[in-house]
């Protein structure tokens, strides 16, 4: 889900929540930032759910430059297309923005331009918006990069079916060559026609070959494109000129004679371009000779691949990058002048005086070829329904389907439909509202949307896939009772409309949430039912960020690789480039170079590579390669879309988002475990209600608790002291990076502690606001609202909620403003009252939270938080099978499971399984101790309910050990449970013959065969460096060298070190601990001595980096979690401190700070006055997050 950039900053919504004056000071938002491409800066969705506190974001719409509206009429202009221009959409090859392309060529006076990225429409979408923005007739094009080494006449393109995974074709070419091999083809679309078969043939080769090594052929393109599209004979890699420019006239003829035997005499051009070379007049006299012995016409281009001369240095570093040298050893194949911008048709005409017609041909095709990219989008395949009770036994509609099937469910959530005298209960609400709701899907016509949805959570249901329907889905009581949702909307009073309404546009959003592990099931089933031409996933473009244009830039520039890394390490992680400059400004020295940050900053949000979305699909009924080009993902049977989401939205494309959720997979692995070693079935869906959960949460101890596992929220769960379901409905969206921030969730909590008075601005504001003590917190309530105090209609008041939160709705916002208070006055409200009104509903159309959303978390939530309290062993098993995902690092979440005293066992050779599991165990046995005795039991409790305290302790998997990875971890644990348990070092190496040297050093780290074969550590190092020799085809028993000699032991914190290095995980050895003598003698306090130190006071503490956050709202502030051996800390550090200790404070790992200590409502946080570096042997990776 995503949300516009609102247009309210943080500090105003909390005004006008609080009923407050707003800031007298300078208005942050009022000042927009353009980017490069014509665009605001992406808007961070705010509300984006998920396991981690990730941000992902929108496309702003593009905002034309003032004042420039589309060519001008002057007489004097010379027509002009330019018919052959790359972007930074062809990868390192184009410098340009498609939007500053457009930009300039409406500036010029262009009569139209055409795109022609490599092998692709990859930014066509935004190349269309821009261009419509500023008048601009388009052109849609590719420049093809035929393979070479095909016999004539031969066809690679596969059909439907054949077409099921990549093709190994060996030919994957060197794209890190200075002069990359291939015979390109200038292909130009005729119209929409034209465009929709362009984007086959683009697909088809695309999906003939393999991930960066499509397979083209010139038979296949002749067929699939005559007729339909105008061919050039391109730039100098195209075959006619590069047959010239290797002193064959003969073979540039046979070349174009080819080219009009498969294109069509009237269809081929020859292509005339000027940079400025001494040898471009020479080449052109020779084309244009040719085109008049074969009778074709000429065009004039430029070849364009940046928009405008200054760009012309970003273009030659750009082309260093991708052949992976420096300008001055790629200084020979770069071009000697910045000839390759856009050129107007004036400039153009002066320079191709001697080729009449060239100019006047270009600005005709250009002319015939252009359409405006507002492609009929495709609708959704027929759903295959089964055959009817009736007569003939006709196949059902799918409208009749989808009531059978809502019927069938409705039944099973709610029972059988009751008598016309039953209308209050609830099963006479819920039939009222299916069958409200079943009307309008089947006046829309979405009655297939649902069944796709429905289906595909049926095949989750048949493969024991967990998965829930996430966002407004839980509006829907349909949704419900067919199984796609668990949040019934009838019991809750969820508003359908948020979901679905008729003023809306296009089909409903529902987003599934499918285990991470098993995900990919799903993406296989519906390729494999819709197949690859009619489904692909979503693009993910993967664009250049500060620190990788920093390093690219440096490698550009002939800097050294350490040098590269070193100065990208120094930009600002929670800033730009920009940023970073501005810092370095500030200090007055230069640590990065002036000519490095400058580049950076040109290159910094351009496109690098294509990756894939997280979950996206489309499917339609009529070929989608039509829509778009699709190719092959590097991910094995994943074809993808060359179009991110925002440009699948802009299209119409019709999209499902199969997301993957680590708690899910985390729930279904408890699960299974406690089956396995508990002997009973927990069933998420009817988890009962449980006090002790509750105040579990109350203590914030929610380490590895789905969604309020943060530090923001672990800090406001005891000030929110919940007690009932509904609570973490609204903890879920009160507790966002931004409102926590922010400060909007003050008025709430005043109100839920009772420190202030619950009291509404209008009595008519008590149905809608009364759940949530007079706060509008979520979106249906702003819809509520509208319908109680103006009548709007829900259909009227979601269209008031979208109008609301958009930003180009100006004319129809004040038609229903004026809708609204007009409905207002007629109850009585009007004046201040009014006003106050309309600017709370303003406020949380944009910030407010989608109470649908919440609902379905809070499942999540809750199911999650149970099993940590009643099976923590379980749990922090399987939330370590389910990496990675969430808040917290592995050591962490076995850290937090040894506070609430469960045993954690490092892996072992015969015990361990590939992940982590569970076995029996008797507390306090060799050593090992639960909980209690490492600290924290006072916070978090060290023993839980509804578990015999001790009885299983967790069992590291093998797959955590550094270098074996679940591959190595399955084939150890298949080959044991076929064979038998291993005997010894050599054992494994003759059954597990890929093993290699330094993954049987890191098992020997590890501990793995400290139980089972007694070896110590470094006992178990020595021997593996024999018995590696030992294999298979050897005979068994005779290396020598295997008996390591008397060699002691490592010590506990030798051992921590090992564990930390290997697994990432170290039991029962915190990092701190092993320095705490030292610590107590400076007077540093632990996590669980805060809580006895006087507020106010000056603390020292100390503990390993967990995360460093600055979110967006929070004006410069930082973040930073400690943890010691017994517990977390919370560090605020302002921008001034950040600012004088910024190495240590990006850097350290682990930290010493002394600060101000705050305590309220049961939460600690320090106010850091200084930073300084802890050193210790031990070294973990900190989450760092926006």
């Amino acid at each position: 889900m995503g949300f516009n950039n609102p247009s309210w900053s943080w500090s105003e919504l909390e005004a006008t929540l609080s009923g407050q004056p707003p800031s007298s000071g300078p208005q942050q938002h009022s000042t927009k930032p353009i980017n490069r491409d014509g665009r605001a800066p992406g808007s961070p969705s705010w509300n984006a759910g998920g396991d981690s506190p990730a941000w992902s974001r929108k496309r702003q719409p593009f905002e034309a430059p003032d004042g420039l509206h589309g060519p001008t009429s002057n007489a004097d202009v010379v027509p002009y297309a330019e018919l052959h221009c790359h972007s930074n959409f062809s990868f390192l090859d184009g410098a340009s923005h498609p939007e500053e392309l457009a930009t300039e060529a409406a500036r010029l006076g262009l009569t139209a331009l055409a795109l022609t990225d490599h092998n692709g429409f990859y930014g066509v979408v935004r190349f269309a918006e821009a261009a419509k923005a500023v008048g601009l007739p388009t052109v849609f094009g590719a420049e093809i990069t035929l393979t070479d080494g095909l016999l004539p006449g031969l066809r690679v393109a596969r059909s439907e079916p054949d077409t099921d995974r990549q093709v190994a074709t060996g030919r994957v070419p060197d794209a890190h060559a200075p002069d990359p091999p291939g015979t390109h083809l200038l292909v130009l679309a005729d119209g929409v026609e034209g465009y929709g078969k362009l984007s086959r043939a683009l697909s088809l080769g695309h999906l003939a070959g393999e991930k960066g090594a499509p397979q083209f052929a010139f038979a296949d393109l002749a067929e699939m494109l005559g007729g339909h599209v105008w061919v050039l004979t391109g730039c100098r890699k195209g075959g006619v000129p590069a047959a010239l420019a290797s002193g064959d006239p003969e073979a540039a003829r046979r070349e174009l004679d080819q080219l009009i035997e498969g294109f069509g005499q009237d269809r081929v051009l020859v292509e005339l371009w000027d940079h400025g070379d001494p040898l471009d007049s020479a080449r052109n006299d020779a084309l244009y000779e040719l085109a008049q012995q074969t009778g074709v016409g000429c065009v004039a281009t430029n070849n364009v691949h940046y928009a405008t001369p200054a760009q012309r240095k970003l273009a030659t570093a750009l082309a260093a990058v991708r052949s992976r040298r420096s300008l001055a050893d790629v200084d020979a194949w770069l071009p000697g002048s910045a000839g390759a911008h856009l050129r107007s048709g004036a400039e153009q005409q002066a320079r191709f005086a001697r080729y009449p017609g060239a100019v006047e041909r270009a600005a005709a095709v250009g002319q015939a070829a252009a359409f405006d990219l507002a492609l009929v989008a495709p609708k959704l395949p027929p759903f295959p329904c089964p055959a009817g009770a009736g007569a003939g036994g006709q196949p059902l509609t799918e409208m009749q389907y989808l009531r059978q099937v809502a019927e069938a469910g409705g039944t099973k959530r709610y029972g059988a439909r009751p008598t016309q005298s039953e209308d209050l209960s609830l099963r006479s609400r819920a039939w009222q509202t299916i069958d409200r709701e079943l009307a309008l899907i089947e006046q829309l016509d979405f009655a297939g949307y649902f069944l796709v949805v429905w289906d595909l959570v049926e095949f989750c249901r048949r493969s024991d896939i967990y998965c829930q329907g996430r966002g407004s889905a839980a509006n829907s009581a349909v949704c419900y009772a067919i199984g796609v949702t668990a949040a019934d909307a009838v019991s809750l009073g969820l508003l359908f409309e948020r979901f679905l309404s008729p003023e809306r546009d296009g089909p409903p959003d529902i987003d599934i949430d499918i285990e991470s592990d098993r995900r990919e099931e799903v993406i296989q089933y519906v390729y494999e039912r819709y197949g690859r031409h009619h489904t692909a996933q979503v693009a993910n473009v993967i664009t250049y960020r500060a620190r990788s244009a920093v390093r690219d830039m440096a490698k550009a520039l002939g800097y050294e690789p350490g040098q590269q890394d070193a100065w990208s390490k120094q930009v600002d992680g929670w800033g730009g480039v920009a940023v970073t400059m501005e810092q370095q400004e500030q200090e007055q020295r230069a640590i990065i170079p002036k000519a490095v940050l400058e580049l950076a900053l040109e290159v910094e949000d351009a496109p690098r590579h294509l990756g894939i979305h997280s979950g996206g699909m489309v499917i339609a009924d009529r070929p989608v390669i039509e829509v778009c080009p699709v190719e092959w993902g590097r991910m094995d049977k994943r074809s993808v879309l060359q179009w991110d989401k925002d440009d699948c939205a802009a299209t119409g494309l019709v999209k499902f988002d199969l997301l993957g959720l680590g708690m899910l997979s985390a729930l279904h692995y408890a699960v299974d475990l406690v089956r396995e070693h508990r002997g009973y079935e927990i069933d998420i869906a009817t988890i009962p209600q449980d006090d002790d959960v509750y105040a579990m949460l109350c203590r914030a101890d929610t380490v590895g608790v789905f969604q309020i596992e943060s530090r923001a929220q672990m800090a406001t769960l005891p000030r929110l002291k919940p007690r009932r379901f509904y609570d973490l409905v609204v903890e879920v969206a009160l507790i966002r990076p931004g409102p926590i921030q922010g400060g909007s969730v003050h008025p709430y909590i005043r109100r839920r502690n009772g420190q202030e008075q619950v009291t509404y601005l209008h009595p008519l504001l008590e149905n809608s606001l009364g759940k949530t003590l007079g706060i509008p917190l979520f979106q249906e309530q702003l819809m509520q609202m509208a319908i109680d105090v103006a009548g709007f209609t829900p259909a009227e008041s979601d269209e008031l909620r979208q109008a609301m939160g958009s930003k180009r709705s100006a004319r129809r916002m004040e038609q229903l403003k004026q809708r609204l208070y007009a409905g207002m006055a007629t109850n009585g409200i009007v004046g201040d009252v009014a006003d106050e009104l309309y600017l709370k509903m303003k406020a949380f159309a944009n910030y407010g939270f989608p109470e649908s959303h919440s609902v379905s978390f809070a499942y999540l939530v809750y199911a999650s938080s149970w099993i940590k309290y009643h099976e923590p062993a379980a749990f922090c098993a399987a939330l370590l099978n389910a990496q990675p995902m969430g808040f917290w690092s592995p050591h962490t979440l076995v850290r937090d499971a040894r506070r609430h005293g469960v045993v954690v066992r490092t892996p072992d050779l015969n015990a361990s399984l590939a992940g982590a599991t569970l076995e029996p165990c008797s507390p306090n046995v060799d050593g090992e101790s639960a909980g209690a005795s490492q600290g924290g039991a006072s916070q978090g409790g060290a023993s839980q309910g509804g578990a015999s305290e001790g009885s299983l302790a967790v069992r590291l998997g093998l797959g955590s050990v550094r270098g074996i990875g679940s591959e190595f971890a399955k084939q150890i644990e298949t080959v044991r449970k076929k064979g038998g348990l291993f005997t010894d070092t050599e054992d494994l190496v003759r059954r597990v013959s890929d093993l290699q040297l330094p993954q049987l050093e890191a098992l020997a780290t590890a501990g793995v065969f400290s139980e089972c074969f007694a070896l110590n550590r470094r006992e178990a190092i020595w021997t593996v460096g024999a018995t590696v020799q030992s294999r298979p085809g050897r005979l068994e028993g005779i290396i020598t060298g295997d008996a390591a000699p008397r060699l002691p032991g490592m010590t506990p914190m030798e051992e921590a070190v090992a564990d930390l290095w290997a697994t990432g995980v170290s039991p029962d050895g915190h990092p701190t601990q092993f320095v705490r003598k030292e610590l107590d003698a400076i007077g540093v306090l632990t996590s669980v001595q805060l809580w006895n130190a006087e507020p106010g006071t000056v603390v020292h503490v100390a503990g390993v980096v967990t995360h460093r956050q600055r979110p967006q709202t929070a004006r410069g502030v930082t973040f930073i979690n400690l943890e010691d051996e017994t517990g977390l800390i919370n560090v605020v550090v302002s921008k001034g401190c950040w600012h004088r200790f910024r190495q240590v404070a990006r850097e350290a790992p682990a930290m010493v700070i002394r600060g101000r200590l705050e305590r309220a409502e049961g939460v600690i946080n320090i106010v850091a006055e200084r930073l300084d570096p802890l050193p210790m042997a031990g070294k973990t990776q900190s989450r760092d997050f926006r």
